[in-house]
């Protein structure tokens, strides 16, 4: 399973095999920028879920139930859940929660939408949980597992297991039936997620220890456009080969070469954030 935002972005996944594109409230910070998932809004995550079923032609597609579109209750739930399969086009939904939020799954279940879960590292509690940590340390083992035969009994067909040891990913995973998608849980869960920004190295400000960066997409897109930049500045591009055939059979001939166009930026002046690291 992967992240997914956009059109562009969902088919290159689509392609490269990804069986379940996800639309996670993590967009909030790697398309939106903010700090963490919280702002995100139901109608936001729909937005993002047509675009990127459009992109989809083989790979699931779930969207994220973002923060407060479903702890109020469970009513509050299966409207929010039916909001995102008719408005966001997706074919099941996700929410963070254990034994909590089992009775939400339930009943979203009971209306039709197959429902994935999500324990140990939920974000949309990061200030409960007082930052970005691990979970089910010592005696909060047994709350992740039973958070996770919780969501099985309520109905389930998969559960993320974010942030915990590799040992109690294992033991949550033998103590189900239902598939568990690991991300920063280890290697004995039945399938993995991450990120598409974290895994093709292009989210540059945060790199999480559980995530692997299988290019540097980003160093390259920073390096393509100052390409762009340096050859548009020397009147190098566009070419004639990137031209369309003039209007006059011969070509127009200038007496005098074209002067290169000022540098409007100093490189200098470029904030670091900005610079490839």
């Amino acid at each position: 399973m992967v992240t997914a935002y956009d059109f562009t972005m969902a088919r290159l996944l689509d392609e490269g095999g990804a069986d379940i594109l996800l639309v996670g409230d993590s967009l909030g910070m790697v398309v939106q920028g903010h700090p963490t998932t919280l702002p995100v809004t139901v109608e936001e995550i729909c937005y993002h879920g047509r675009a990127v079923m459009r992109g989809a032609h083989r790979a699931h597609v779930v969207g994220d139930m973002p923060f407060m579109s479903f702890q109020v209750s469970p009513t509050q739930a299966v409207e929010n859940a039916g909001k995102l399969m008719k408005d966001g086009c997706f074919e099941s939904v996700k929410l963070e929660g254990g034994e909590e939020v089992a009775e939400h799954v339930r009943r979203i279940v009971n209306a039709g939408i197959p429902v994935m879960g999500h324990v140990g590292l939920t974000p949309q509690s990061v200030h409960a949980m007082g930052g970005f940590k691990v979970q089910g340390k010592g005696d909060d083992a047994e709350r992740i597992v039973n958070g996770a035969r919780a969501l099985e009994e309520a109905g389930c067909y998969a559960i993320v297991l974010e942030a915990i040891p590799p040992d109690l990913a294992e033991e949550v995973t033998a103590s189900v039936s239902v598939p568990t998608i690991g991300i920063g849980a280890g290697p004995r869960c039945d399938g993995q997620v991450l990120v598409c920004y974290d895994l093709l190295g292009m989210y540059r400000d945060l790199k999480p220890k559980f995530a692997k960066r299988f290019a540097e997409v980003g160093d390259q897109i920073v390096g393509a456009v100052r390409s762009y930049v340096g050859e548009v500045q020397a009147r190098s591009f566009p070419a004639t080969e990137h031209s369309f055939k003039p209007n006059n059979a011969t070509t127009v001939q200038r007496s005098a070469p074209i002067a290169p166009l000022p540098v409007v930026i100093d490189p200098a002046e470029i904030p670091p954030h900005w610079q490839t690291h």
